[in-house]
C-alpha cells in the first residue's frame, strides 16, 4: 500500500474516451472509457465517486479505479452528480441524479461506444458516499441494476448522522437529522430497504477511520436476515482509501469481489 492512502486521490489517470450528458445540469454527466482487449461486449459498470457527497470531491479521484476496470475490458463510466454546496445538490437532486444517471447511462454509452457494451444493467461500483448512492439507487431502480459493488459504504445514514461522520454530511445531505426529516430517511437510507433485490458484495477494511467497518457488518447482517443476496468480505489491515486504489495491496480483493457479481447464481 502507497505510504500516503489518500495519494490515490490526487495520481493522474489517462484521460477518458468520451463524455456523455444525462441531464442539462453541467454535472449532470458522466466520463467514459473504453474496454481494453478485444473481447466479447460487456455490461457497462458505473463507478459512482465518494467524498461525503460534498462538492469538494469529483469524479476525478475515481480515475485510477476506472482506468483499471476498463484495463480488465470492461466498459466504465464515471458518473458525476450534484452535490452538497452547489445548486441542486443535497435532497433530493443528489440522489435523483445518481438513479437518473444509471438509468440513461447505458444507452449513452452503447450510443458512444458502439459495439463495446453488452445487454444487460450495469454494475455499480461506489465508494463510501458513492456506496451509498449506488445502494439507494440500487433500491429504487432494481431492474436498472444488475450488481452492486459497495466499498466501504455509508451504508446507515441515520447512525452515520448519530456519528457526525465527516462533520455533519449526511446532515448537510439530507437538511438536518431524522428526528426531523424522518420521512426523507426512510427514503434514502439503506438500511430502510433492506432487503435489495440486487445481488451485492460490500467490502470493508478494517481499519476504516472515515466509514467504521461495523457499519457495514450491521447492514449485511440485517439484509442477509431478510434474505438478500448479500455478502460482506472484510480486509484486515487496510483503511478507507486502498479500496479505490489499483496500487494498493487490496486490489487483488476488489477485483475478485467484482468478478463475483459477473458470475451466474
Amino acid at each position: 500500500m502507497p505510504a500516503d492512502p489518500r495519494a490515490v486521490l490526487t495520481r493522474p489517470a489517462p484521460a477518458p474516451d468520451h463524455t456523455v450528458a444525462y441531464g442539462e445540469h453541467p454535472d449532470q454527466l458522466a466520463d467514459l472509457r473504453r474496454p481494453a482487449g478485444g473481447g466479447p461486449a460487456r455490461p457497462l459498470v458505473v463507478v459512482v465517486h465518494g467524498g461525503f457527497w460534498r462538492a469538494e470531491y469529483d469524479r476525478s479521484h475515481t480515475g485510477p479505479l476506472a482506468a483499471a476496470l476498463a484495463a480488465q475490458g470492461h466498459p466504465v463510466a464515471q458518473l458525476e452528480y450534484r452535490r452538497t454546496g452547489q445548486p441542486g445538490g443535497g435532497w433530493p437532486g443528489t440522489l435523483s441524479d445518481v438513479v437518473a444517471g444509471v438509468a440513461a447511462l447505458p444507452r449513452l454509452a452503447a450510443d458512444a461506444m458502439p459495439g463495446l457494451v453488452g445487454a444487460g444493467a450495469p454494475i455499480l461500483v461506489g465508494h463510501s458516499a458513492g456506496g451509498h448512492l449506488a445502494l439507494y439507487a440500487a433500491a429504487t431502480v432494481p431492474a436498472a441494476v444488475g450488481g452492486v459493488l459497495a466499498l466501504a459504504p455509508v451504508s446507515d445514514l441515520a447512525e452515520a448522522y448519530r456519528l457526525d461522520l465527516d462533520g455533519g454530511a449526511v446532515a448537510a445531505l439530507l437538511g438536518g437529522g431524522p428526528a426531523e426529516f424522518p420521512d426523507r430517511y426512510a427514503a434514502a437510507d439503506p438500511r430502510s430497504g433492506v432487503p435489495l433485490q440486487t445481488r451485492t458484495v460490500v467490502v470493508h477494511g478494517t481499519l476504516d477511520e472515515q466509514v467504521p467497518v461495523a457499519m457495514s457488518r450491521r447492514f449485511v447482517a440485517a439484509s442477509r436476515a431478510a434474505g438478500g443476496d448479500i455478502r460482506l468480505v472484510e480486509l484486515p489491515e487496510c483503511e478507507h482509501f486502498g479500496l479505490i486504489d489499483p496500487e494498493s495491496s487490496a486490489w487483488p480483493e476488489i477485483t475478485t469481489a467484482f468478478r463475483s457479481l459477473r458470475e451466474d447464481h
